[in-house]
């Protein structure tokens, strides 16, 4: 079972490595990993398994979070009270966006990030993603809101890119007007 201690800690230089694509058929370890990283997200949002295994509640993880710079990330989004949709895309790539941006009211967080971090990511509200499943079958996914913020925030990690490195350093709450919150 995965652990909070597998998960690499932002000062962890591998975090910003740029995953390769990945190659198919998937590996007997990657699909390992990827059935580990389901089960976490799963666990870490039932809050009597989240307190008994010891885990940072969480919904996305990506592949780099392994310390494997592979192009791959899971996605664990609960859309009613104890019911949970998984997705599993590799390969990704961002096909269509919205024009409007939203932002976490509260903040974006990440298991790679083990502190409270003040300020506007902006994002998109809506977007299709292309990608693979795990037998390589071509997969297309619409999101929106939450989901979409997921799905590139954990696309961000691919890149070597983290949250907060979209927090503008002087003006960290800049144009929070011009975004809705969500």
């Amino acid at each position: 079972m995965l652990k909070m201690k597998n998960i690499l800690d932002e000062k962890d230089k591998r975090l910003r490595t740029i995953s390769k694509d990945v190659m198919f058929p998937l590996t007997v370890e990657d699909k390992k990993h990827i059935q580990d990283m389901l089960e976490y997200l799963k666990n870490s949002q039932i809050e009597e398994l989240s307190e008994k295994y010891h885990l940072r509640p969480g919904m996305g993880l990506s592949a780099i979070q392994l310390g494997i710079a592979k192009r791959y990330f899971v996605v664990v989004y609960e859309y009613d009270e104890g019911k949970f949709e998984n997705y599993v895309v590799i390969n990704p790539k961002i096909i269509s966006n919205s024009e409007e941006k939203i932002y976490v009211e509260f903040g974006e967080g990440c298991l790679s990030v083990n502190r409270e971090v003040d300020g506007i990511i902006p994002r998109y509200a809506r977007i299709t993603i292309e990608g693979y499943d795990e037998e390589g079958n071509k997969i297309r996914v619409r999101a929106r809101e939450e989901l979409a913020i997921a799905f590139q925030h954990e696309m961000d990690h691919l890149n070597g890119v983290l949250f907060y490195d979209h927090i503008d350093k002087n003006n960290p709450f800049k144009d929070k007007d011009k975004y809705r919150a969500i």
